[in-house]
């Protein structure tokens, strides 16, 4: 499966942004999804996984309740809703599907798939 994220931007603290995950190649039903960040010196970050059907969630500590994830299977996208977002939200974004179980969702290195990140910039 080819990912390509998309929706990064400049954005002010507290206004929001949503970014996609578009999947080319097999169904995003075959894979449990999640989305990592980095910024500029630091390590890459769990943002949040959705499992294969869409009815599981799990999010880093740093995003819960302020970010959600959603599936498209229509369109075979995955979608990060980003409210309030804050200056330390700063940084790149990027998707990944992996065939793993669940308890494998927080750590990128079990994702067979990662895509090409997109910049979210928060002013202060």
């Amino acid at each position: 499966v080819q990912l390509q994220a998309s929706g990064g931007g400049l954005v002010q603290t507290g206004g929001s942004l949503r970014l996609s995950c578009a999947a080319s190649g097999r169904s995003i039903t075959n894979y449990l999804m999640g989305w990592f960040r980095q910024a500029p010196g630091t390590v890459r970050e769990f943002v949040g996984a959705i499992s294969r059907n869409g009815g599981s969630t799990s999010y880093g500590d740093s995003v819960r309740g302020r970010f959600t994830i959603s599936k498209d299977k229509a369109k075979n996208t995955m979608y990060l809703q980003m409210n309030n977002l804050k200056p330390e939200d700063t940084a790149v974004y990027s998707c990944g599907a992996t065939q793993k179980v669940w308890s494998s969702r927080s750590d990128a290195t079990f994702y067979e798939y990662l895509g090409q990140g997109t910049l979210v910039t928060v002013s202060s």
